[in-house]
C-alpha cells in the first residue's frame, strides 16, 4: 500500500545521504525504520494493557516457579 509522508528537511537529507552511501533506496530505510518501531510500539501497547488489567484485578501475576510447575517443567 503506497503512503506518503512529509519529513523535515534535515531528516530527508540524512536519509538521502544514507541511501546514496549504501546503495539502498530511501524507501528501504523508511520501511525498515517503521517495521522496527512498530514492533516496539506493539510491545509497549501490550505491556500497558497488561498493567491496566493487573491494576484492575482482571489479571494476576504468576511466579516462575508457578509457571514451571503448571507446565511440568520442574527440575
Amino acid at each position: 500500500m503506497p503512503i506518503s509522508i512529509r519529513l523535515p528537511a534535515a531528516i530527508e537529507a540524512r536519509l538521502a545521504s544514507l541511501a546514496a552511501a549504501t546503495g539502498r533506496s530511501k524507501t528501504w530505510y523508511v520501511t525498515e525504520a517503521v517495521c522496527e518501531h512498530l514492533d516496539d510500539l506493539e510491545d509497549l501497547y501490550l505491556a500497558e494493557q497488561r498493567l491496566i488489567e493487573l491494576r484492575a484485578n482482571h489479571s494476576r501475576i504468576s511466579t516462575l516457579d508457578e509457571v514451571m510447575k503448571r507446565y511440568g517443567l520442574e527440575g
